[in-house]
Formats: structure tokens, sequence, C-alpha cells
């Protein structure tokens, strides 16, 4: 008989089928396949929502172009992906479209490749004149020699994941964010449950299940460990810049093989040029840093597709890391596939109810979950198909807002908060916005994100802090980075979540300083004058730095 100590019968426990290891887009797309098969799922996240390598990437439709010339199968699976996002996630989706040119100097026998490979592998690519690329973009540079249209789009990786993780909340699954996976309950070769740490309440967590879906993407290799197995990934970080004006309206690609710096993605009101791709460490992930070099390279490979670039000022930087697979020790971030691995742990090291899913994209997470919920459904003995590929996302059941209802439901409101909020949140708008004042006042211009949207976040989104209220609202994503509506959501937790006045202004401390690692980098020009004036508001006239807070509520 076993003895229970006093810890075990105060450590918060529960029971589910199925646990979920990670918070991006693969994870919630895992949380919410399985809670559409009636599988009762706990999704843990040690950060919050899309905080790895969904939230580091340019959020680019992928049309599966990029890989027509050496992966095809990677390319199939994107264009496949591409046609389904647009029918089920509408309002996380634009329809830009996208074009690939080459410039003087590129070998032009790639485009006769780039052009068969894309009709092997099914992608629409058509080719059109230069006068046509240059009337389709204007701000392209008018030396190009060639130029081919491509299904491309934007999505907004953020947008997408938490519309995943809602409809699995709302078909009783449960997601537990900020909550860090320290080990595994294993009993002979058979994982049973996991053991985590809530870092908001600061509490041991223990989650009894049937199988564990290991979708923690670069963290995936130290999940494995404490499973007692390894997992050989090799970590690839791109880096990427945002400038504050939109400058393209459609994607745009550098028609050559993949390299630094060969899209510009239009996105929201701004756009992001990307990639860069280094190889990076286990021991790198929870500190990489962008270098003088990368931003360089960005800049003069990105104003050689949009010349424009060169006088526009750079909003922010940021990095992402790639949970690349490899099957052998050889190769480097830009030449393994981006193919999706799926792996039952107890076929590959003898560890029942284990399953990890790795590799892939932003563009295939749906796939990616598929694999791994039908493994686990047939694990559990269950016979359950997968009905993500038809059934929209909450706020996706309609591209549209009807007139009548339109007009009934938000007369005396603004059509550019009306227009905000659906393009955000989609149908889910009819949620969020009511006429009473108090509702739809604005809390960032730039954004026009009103309280009403913070109040709805705070109460179904899973928001603990104003950092995960800018992946939720884009609170703080506009050109002033957080320097007026920052204070003012601040402001609304104690109101719509209870929080202390003291965590409030914890709060407000943490994102300014997150806001500034993403500037940092580009500190000079516009962006050292902007965060000169911030660092006046924040600490000269309201003395931040200077407000005493309590140990506990840092």
């Amino acid at each position: 008989m076993r003895i229970h100590t006093i810890w075990e019968f105060y450590m918060r426990r529960y029971e589910a089928q199925a646990v979920v290891i990670g918070g991006g887009a693969t994870g919630c797309g895992v949380f919410r396949d399985l809670s559409l098969r009636g599988i009762k799922t706990i999704m843990v996240e040690r950060d919050d929502l899309a905080s790895g390598a969904t939230g580091g990437n340019h959020g680019l439709l992928h049309s599966g172009a990029r890989y027509a010339v050496k992966d095809h199968e990677s390319a199939k699976e994107c264009i496949h992906e591409n046609r389904i996002l647009k029918k089920i996630a509408k309002h996380c989706v634009e329809r830009t479209g996208g074009i690939f040119v080459a410039l003087p100097g590129d070998d032009y026998s790639y485009a006769e490749l780039f052009l068969k490979g894309c009709r092997d592998t099914g992608i629409e690519c058509d080719p059109v004149s230069i006068k046509e690329a240059l009337l389709i973009e204007p701000n392209l540079n008018p030396k190009i020699t060639a130029a081919f249209r491509v299904p491309d789009g934007a999505i907004d990786p953020f947008r997408l994941t938490s519309a995943n993780m809602l409809d699995a909340q709302e078909r009783g699954g449960k997601a537990l964010l900020h909550t860090e996976v320290i080990g595994f309950i294993i009993e002979g070769t058979r994982v049973c449950g996991v053991k985590c740490y809530d870092h908001w309440v600061r509490e041991e967590v223990e989650i009894h299940c049937e199988i564990v879906i290991n979708a923690a993407a670069a963290w995936g290799k130290k999940i494995c460990r404490m499973a007692g197995t390894d997992l050989n990934l090799m970590p690839s970080k791109g880096s990427l810049i945002i400038m504050d004006y939109r400058v393209n309206n459609i994607v745009v690609n550098r028609l050559r093989p993949p390299g630094d710096a060969d899209i510009v993605v239009p996105g929201d009101t701004v756009s992001l040029i990307g990639t860069t791709s280094l190889p990076t460490t286990e021991e790198e992930l929870d500190r990489l840093a962008i270098t003088d070099q990368e931003i360089d390279d960005l800049i003069t490979e990105g104003s050689e597709l949009i010349p424009s670039i060169r006088n526009l000022r750079i909003l922010r930087a940021f990095c992402g890391v790639r949970p690349l697979i490899s099957l052998s020790k050889d190769g480097n971030g830009r030449s393994v596939s981006r193919g999706i691995v799926c792996i039952d742990h107890k076929e590959a090291d003898g560890i029942d109810n284990f399953i990890t899913i790795s590799g892939g994209k932003l563009m295939t997470y749906r796939l990616m979950a598929e694999w791994a919920s039908d493994m686990a459904s047939k694990k559990l003995g269950l016979k359950t198909k997968c009905t993500t590929a038809d059934k929209p996302l909450p706020g996706s059941e309609s591209r549209h807002l009807p007139k009548k209802r339109t007009k009934k439901s938000f007369s005396g409101i603004s059509n550019s908060v009306v227009g905000s909020t659906f393009y955000r949140h989609g149908q889910r708008v009819f949620n969020i916005l009511s006429k009473e004042k108090k509702n739809y006042r604005i809390i960032c211009e730039c954004e026009m994100v009103t309280a009403g949207e913070i109040e709805y976040a705070i109460e179904n989104l899973n928001v603990k802090n104003i950092l995960d209220l800018r992946k939720r609202t884009r609170i703080g994503m506009g050109p002033c980075q957080g320097e007026l509506c920052s204070y003012r959501s601040a402001g609304l937790f104690p109101e719509y979540a209870g929080t202390s006045g003291d965590k409030a202004i914890a709060m407000l401390r943490e994102y300014l300083e997150e806001r500034f690692r993403g500037v940092k980098p580009i500190l000079w020009g516009d962006a050292l004058k902007e965060i000169e004036f911030s660092y006046w508001i924040y600490q000269d006239l309201l003395g931040l730095g200077e407000i005493e807070i309590r140990e506990d509520e840092e």
C-alpha cells in the first residue's frame, strides 16, 4: 500500500485523458483537435501562448512556393494547408497574394526550376510582366527582371493560436498557461502524467493522464530528456525586423534559393523583413540575441526588394527559433527539411503513452496536430476522426458582418472601432462590443483597441498580464510601442481581473522592459528619440522605477 505525504494532499491535481505540452500553434492545434474528438485534454505552457517559434516568425501564409524546387513534400503540405486555413481561419488570414521577383545578377535558370516545381506540386504560379508586377506592387524595385504570382498571404500567429485554444476550452478542455513541466509520472515504461510548476500562483501541479503529447518545439528535446529519451533537434535561430509602415500590400519574395532576408511580409499596419538562419544551441534558447550583422543584412537585402525600406523607421527587431529535426548530424538550418516528424516513443524508445510532434512550420500546424491526434486516439483505443479541416475556428464562421445585425448592434459606435475589433476577433465582435460607452472607449489608438475588447480577452482568452494582452489584442504593437496604451491597460486589470495596484504596476514595468528588448537592437534615429520620450514619461514624469513594490507582487 502506497503511503501519501502531506504535500501530496495539498498539491493541485487534475485528471485527464491527454496532456499536451506546449502552447504554440501546434500545441494549441493538438489541444483543439483532441477536444473536438471528445477527449478530455489539458494543455500546459510554461509561458504564454505563442512564446516560442509561433510568436517569432513573419506570419506568412505559405503557398509552398518557397520549397517548390528542393522540398516537394513541404511544398505540397503548405499549399494544402493554405487552402484549408483560408476557410477555417478567415479572421486570422489576410489574402494579400504573393509575388516572387528576380533581380539583376540572379540566376534565371532558377526561375525555370521554380515554375516547374510549383506546377509539379500543385501550386498556382503565373508569370507576370515587369510592368504588371510594378502595378501590383508599386514599391517594388523597378530593376526586377522576372516576376511570378503565387497564392501567398499573411496570417496572424497570435490570433490563430488563441482561437485554437478558445475552441478547445469551449469544448471542455483546460489550458494551464505560465505552468512549466518539471517532470513526468512514470510507472515502469509507461508515462502516466506530468508534474508542473505554476509560476503565476507559485505552486506545484500534478496531472494524471493516459497519454502525453510533446509539442514543445525547440524545447522538445528537454521534455524528451525528462521522459528518459532524446530528440535529434537542430534549432535554428531566425531574426526579423518590423518597419513602422506597411510598405507593401502583397508578400514579396526573392526568386532565388532560400537565403537571408529574402521576403517582405505585410501584416496589419506594418511590414516585416525576414529572416536569417543561424544554428543555435539548447543552452541559448532562452537568451537568444539579435546581432548587428543580422540587422545590417536584413536592411540591405530587404531594400534590394523594396528600395524605400532604407528610408523607413525600424519599429523593432525580434527573433524566433525553428525546431528542425535532422535525421543525420550533417546539414544546416537551410538544408534540413521543414517536414513534419511525429514520433511514437513506444516504438522508438520503448516508452509508452508518449508522443512527440515537431518539425514543420506555422503553415502546417493543423496537419501536425492531426497526425499527433490520430496517433494519440489510436493509442487510447478510440476510433475518432479529425474534423479540424472543416470546422471553422471561433470567429471565422463568416468573412463578413451581417449588415442588418451590424446596424442594430453597433449603432453609435465608430465604424473604425467595429472594423478593427471584427478584424481581430471575427464574429466574436458581437460578444465584445456593446453600446455602453464604458465598453467601447479607446485604450490603444494605434490599433483601435477598446476597453470592451480588453475585458473580453481577460475573461475568455487566459490573459494574466499586459504581455499576454498584447498577443490577444495587439495592444502596444503599433508605432508608439505601448507608450500610452500600456498604462491605460494596466489600469484596467484591477477593474476586470481583480489585480492589486502593486501587481498592476509590476505588470507595467515588465511590459515596458519587454518592449525595450525589441527596440534595443535598432536603437538609433527615430527609435532612439521615441524610447527617450517613453523614458521621460515613465521615469522622469511618473517615477515608475522609483515605486516600491512588495516582493510577492513582483
